[in-house]
C-alpha cells in the first residue's frame, strides 16, 4: 500500500471525529437549545428532544441519496459533498436568531438545520466505512474500520468537553445570549478543515476496480434490492442495534441527569468520561473481530444490549456520583 493511499484511509477514519461532534452536539447541548430556541421548561425540553428525533429519520434518506453518489461518481466525491453540506449547515446554525429576536420561526429554523445535519451524516458515516473497507487489507478490516467508529466518538468526546467547558466559563445570561453559538462555531472550523484536507484524497480501490471493468450499476439501489434483499434485512437489523445502544446509554446521560436534578456541567462532564472508554475499546473490538468473527462479537453485544440499560440507569437515579459514573462508563 502506497503512503498516499495510507494518508488517504487516515484522513477518511478520522474525519468522522467531525460528523459526530456536529450531530451530537445537539444533544449534549440540548437544555441550552430549549431554552434558546423554545423558551424553557419541560414542554421545551420535549419539543428539543423531538426534533432530534425526527431529523434523525433523514439518516436514512442521506443514505441513500450519498449512497447513490458512491456507488456512481465514487466515494471521494460522496465525501466532498456530504461534508460540505454538514459545514454549511452547522455555521447557519451558528448564525441562527433565537426565540427572543425571532419568536417561533428561530425554533424552526433549528429544527430544519438538523433535518440538513442529519441527513448529510447518513451519507458521512456510510461513505467512510465504505471507504476504509474497500482499502483495508483483508485480514485487518475489522482494525481498520473501527478507526472510523472510535474516531466519531472523539467527535462526541470533543463536543461534550467544548460543551462542558462553555457551560462551566459562561454564566448563565451569556450562555443564552451569545455563548451556546460558540461550540457550532467550532464544529464549522472543524469542517472546513476536513472538507479541504479531503480534497487531496485517493479514491478506493474497489471503486477504481469496477471503473476499469465497467461493473458500476447504472441503478444502485434497485440492484441491491433485488440480488441482496437479505443482506439488506440483516445490515438494517445490525445497525439498528448499534444506533439504539449509542444514543439510549451514551448521548441520553446529560439529559436524563439533568431532569434527576443533576448540574447540567456534571452531567456532561460525565459523558465525557463514558466516551474515554468507548474510544479505549472499539479498536480492541474492531481487532478481536479479526480474529474471532463478526458474528460471536455481535451476538454477545446484543445481550448485554437487552441487559444492561434498564438496569444501569435505574442504578444512576439512586446512586452516588461514583456510581454514576460506573454506570455510564459500563453503558
Amino acid at each position: 500500500m502506497t503512503v498516499a493511499r495510507q494518508r488517504s484511509m487516515w484522513v477518511a477514519g478520522l474525519s468522522t471525529v467531525v460528523e459526530w461532534y456536529d450531530f451530537t452536539l445537539y444533544l449534549y447541548f440540548a437544555t441550552v437549545l430549549s431554552r434558546v430556541f423554545f423558551g424553557g421548561g419541560e414542554q421545551a425540553m420535549l419539543v428539543t428532544l423531538a426534533g432530534f428525533a425526527v431529523s434523525y429519520l433523514m439518516r436514512p434518506l442521506g443514505a441513500l441519496c450519498f449512497g447513490h453518489l458512491g456507488d456512481r461518481l465514487g466515494r471521494r466525491w460522496m465525501l466532498l459533498a456530504s461534508m460540505a453540506l454538514m459545514a454549511a449547515a452547522m455555521l447557519a446554525t451558528a448564525l441562527l436568531p433565537t426565540a427572543a429576536t425571532a419568536g417561533t420561526t428561530a425554533g424552526v429554523l433549528l429544527l430544519v438545520l438538523r433535518c440538513v445535519m442529519a441527513f448529510s451524516v447518513g451519507g458521512e458515516y456510510t461513505g467512510v466505512v465504505a471507504y476504509l473497507l474497500e482499502s483495508a487489507p483483508e485480514r485487518r478490516r475489522g482494525l481498520v474500520t473501527s478507526l472510523a467508529s472510535a474516531a466519531s466518538e472523539v467527535g462526541a468526546l470533543l463536543a461534550v468537553a467544548i460543551s462542558a467547558a462553555t457551560v462551566a466559563l459562561l454564566a448563565p445570561v451569556q450562555l443564552d445570549s451569545w455563548g451556546w453559538r460558540i461550540p457550532f462555531f467550532v464544529g464549522a472550523a472543524l469542517a472546513l478543515v476536513i472538507l479541504v484536507a479531503r480534497s487531496g484524497m485517493h479514491e478506493s480501490p474497489e471503486f477504481e476496480r469496477q471503473r476499469r471493468e465497467g461493473s458500476i450499476p447504472a441503478t444502485p439501489l434497485r440492484h441491491v434490492l433485488r440480488n441482496h434483499p437479505l443482506a439488506v434485512a440483516r445490515t438494517f437489523a445490525i445497525s439498528a442495534l448499534g444506533s439504539i445502544t449509542y444514543y439510549v446509554g451514551i448521548t441520553y446521560v446529560p439529559a436524563f441527569l439533568h431532569a434527576q436534578g443533576h448540574d447540567e456541567g456534571d452531567a456532561l462532564w460525565l459523558s465525557t468520561i463514558a466516551a474515554v472508554a468507548v474510544i479505549a475499546i472499539t479498536p480492541l473490538c474492531g481487532a478481536l473481530s479479526d480474529r474471532i468473527g463478526r458474528r460471536p462479537m455481535l451476538l454477545g453485544l446484543t445481550v448485554l444490549a437487552a441487559l444492561l440499560p434498564l438496569s444501569l440507569f435505574a442504578w444512576m437515579a439512586q446512586a452516588t456520583a461514583w456510581g454514576i459514573a460506573l454506570a455510564a462508563v459500563l453503558l
